[in-house]
């Protein structure tokens, strides 16, 4: 697949796409070069850019991805599992303190909050 099939079917531009194989996001077993020197893109890179997405969703950056992807400067399964667990943990903390919000908010609606506001 060219770039542009590449950029339908996963909703990113272009320009990220040539960015995340800057930043080496992009793995090059996903992207060959034909005879032209136009990137050529494997299939299997539309569920892999679909994890990618999945990942910045959950506020991973752009280091943390290059971290466990960059196989150029490969680094320890330790150090990746703990950037993953990491980010476990910061999305297990943040999903606490929606389920607080969630019921203040519920509470507020019952009008069992001491709150100012009446709904």
């Amino acid at each position: 697949m060219k770039i542009n099939d590449v950029s339908k079917m996963t909703g990113l531009p272009i320009s990220t796409l040539r960015f995340y194989e800057r930043k080496n996001i992009i793995p090059d077993t996903f992207v060959k070069r034909d005879p032209n020197n136009y990137r050529i893109y494997s299939e299997e890179v539309v569920d892999y850019l679909n994890d990618v997405k999945t990942l910045l969703s959950v506020e991973f950056s752009i280091e943390e991805l290059s971290l466990l992807v960059d196989q150029q400067h490969p680094f320890s399964a330790e150090a990746k599992k703990k950037v993953v667990e990491q980010k476990l943990a910061e999305i297990e903390n943040l999903q606490r303190q929606l389920k607080k919000s969630k019921a203040f908010l519920k509470a507020i609606l019952d009008g069992e909050a001491k709150f100012q506001t009446k709904c």
